[in-house]
């Protein structure tokens, strides 16, 4: 997996790539070779899923807050937590992309799977 392509990107560079933000992953998804690579388009996948996970979880998270404004210090605190486990998962799912591994996160990574291998 760890061949470089004629764009002179690996595999793996590309799939850690992917994990940055939305945008190359969604790149990835559009672009050749890229997008001939089931290893690249899981982590493009899984990177989106992940990126929307977060932000309903944010979402959420703030219409809690809104709802019951006198537990701002708990929804907080939830949310700084919250930031800090997605964190967390995001960096070990970017360092094993870059060392050829597919780490499939829960629910996310089968729905990246079934799109990577369409």
């Amino acid at each position: 997996m760890s061949d470089l392509n004629p764009s002179g990107l690996s595999d793996n560079a590309a799939g850690g790539i992917a994990y940055i933000t939305i945008v190359p992953a969604i790149v990835f998804l559009i672009v050749e070779p890229f997008k001939r690579s089931s290893y690249v388009r899981f982590h493009a996948w899984q990177s989106i899923f992940f990126f929307v996970a977060w932000a309903v979880v944010h979402i959420l998270v703030e219409v809690v807050q809104n709802l019951v404004p006198t537990v701002v210090f708990l929804t907080l605190t939830l949310w700084q937590f919250v930031d800090l486990v997605f964190f967390v998962v995001w960096l070990i799912v970017f360092i094993n992309a870059f060392n050829g591994k597919r780490i499939k996160l829960p629910i996310i990574g089968g729905l990246a799977e079934q799109q990577a291998n369409r």
